[in-house]
């Protein structure tokens, strides 16, 4: 790791709010792209009963 001298403290914050961010906006998309496919199979299943 390179000597960042004093600004390691908000080069390291910075690091970890945006790992953070990325993270929590993975997890999001994931969810929402669950809960997006199970209302597209809820509406396929009611417009063919059969399959």
């Amino acid at each position: 790791m390179p000597d960042l001298g004093k600004y390691a403290d908000a080069v390291l914050s910075a690091y970890g709010v945006s790992s953070l961010l990325l993270l929590l906006l993975v997890v999001f998309t994931l969810r929402k792209g669950r809960a997006a496919r199970a209302a597209l199979e809820a509406v396929e299943k009611r417009k063919n009963p059969s399959g």
